[in-house]
């Protein structure tokens, strides 16, 4: 069981099924609902997804290890260390990246996994020592593309993964499957299957899993598009905006401000008479509601920020990912109080 130690005796209150074919339970981010789901793994689809990864890496090698161990990406890098028998280096908090480069093996390839907030510190503080590593991992929540562009520009190996604890971790590297790994959409909606995929949730009757011709394949809440042969991720099927009527998908919307604007950004829906969702930029420096309507005058009307909250910091989850729930009621509150610019 890979709850955090303080949350394990609530954690094995919730198991309500069957654990034959579970090895490992590893908790959900909790994205949705902020609490998250019990999922059971078996050790074959935890062994398959780090075999996979390191044939579409370089071959083993050692990890450099921030992540926690009681989310999925975080037991992946152990995990992946021991199957290539090389242990992996610990960076902790606060230490600079290169004193942790430093203290790595130099006769076998370097690899790091990180969320993209991760990356974006790094990039301001220890870009330099990123170029030692043959592969850096992002996942966890979206790459933003002007992140990853400016990562590849200074020469970086990043792979943009796609995945989710019912998946065994990542499963999909910038934009494709990995070798047994299958991507299809059903009206939009990622569907994979493949060796990887959990063997059950532990919390409830209700599975995310539908069989098709015999094939075992996991309904995710994410939507999807083909792209050149690339699997985009268009953002969480529940984080939808419905403003003036109009489907609004956030990431579209964060991704245009952090690639003109910079910055971390969340675009949120709060509650509003008129629009049904206020579609509200939230972002972590100070800025007018006209730069940033500006700045994704690009984009549909519907899509275009019509109120904006400046916070010092975005909360995330442990996962690393950006609490939604958590922005909403913040920027909610804040435009409640006076506090944010909004328009009608």
């Amino acid at each position: 069981m890979l709850p955090s130690p303080d949350q394990l005796p609530a954690t094995l209150s919730r198991v309500t099924q069957p654990l034959d074919d579970v090895d490992v339970v590893i908790t959900t981010s909790g994205s949705t609902d902020g609490r998250g789901h019990l999922v059971g793994l078996s050790l074959e689809a935890l062994l398959a997804s780090a075999r996979a990864t390191l044939d579409r890496l370089r071959g083993p090698g050692q990890w450099l290890t921030s992540l926690p161990v009681h989310h999925v990406a975080g037991f992946q890098v152990v995990l992946r260390s021991a199957v290539a028998g090389i242990a992996p280096t610990v960076h902790p908090r606060g230490r600079p990246l290169a004193e942790s480069v430093a203290a790595m093996l130099t006769d076998v390839p370097r690899y790091l996994s990180l969320v993209p907030t991760q990356l974006v510190r790094a990039l301001e503080t220890d870009a330099g020592a990123l170029a030692a590593f043959s592969g850096i991992l992002v996942g966890g929540a979206a790459l933003p593309p002007a992140v990853a562009a400016r990562a590849r520009d200074l020469g970086l190996r990043v792979v943009a993964t796609y995945g989710m604890t019912e998946t065994s971790g990542g499963c999909v590297y910038d934009g494709v499957p990995l070798d047994s790994v299958r991507v299809r959409l059903v009206d939009d909606v990622v569907q994979l299957a493949g060796p990887v995929l959990a063997t059950r949730y532990l919390d409830t009757a209700a599975q995310p899993f539908v069989s098709d011709a015999g094939e075992r394949w996991l309904v995710t809440a994410d939507l999807g598009s083909w792209e050149e042969g690339r699997l985009r991720v268009l953002g969480r099927a529940d984080d939808v905006l419905v403003s003036g009527g109009v489907n609004v998908h956030p990431r579209v919307v964060e991704d245009r401000l952090a690639a003109t604007l910079g910055g971390h950004w969340a675009v949120v829906g709060v509650a509003d008479a008129h629009w049904g969702h206020l579609v509200t930029a939230v972002g972590e420096q100070p800025v007018s509601l006209e730069a940033v309507r500006e700045a994704t005058a690009v984009l549909a009307p519907a899509e275009r920020p019509r109120a904006v909250v400046v916070v010092e910091g975005l909360p995330h989850l442990g996962s690393g990912k950006v609490d939604r729930r958590a922005v909403r009621e913040l920027a909610a509150a804040q435009l409640a109080a006076g506090r944010g610019e909004r328009r009608r």
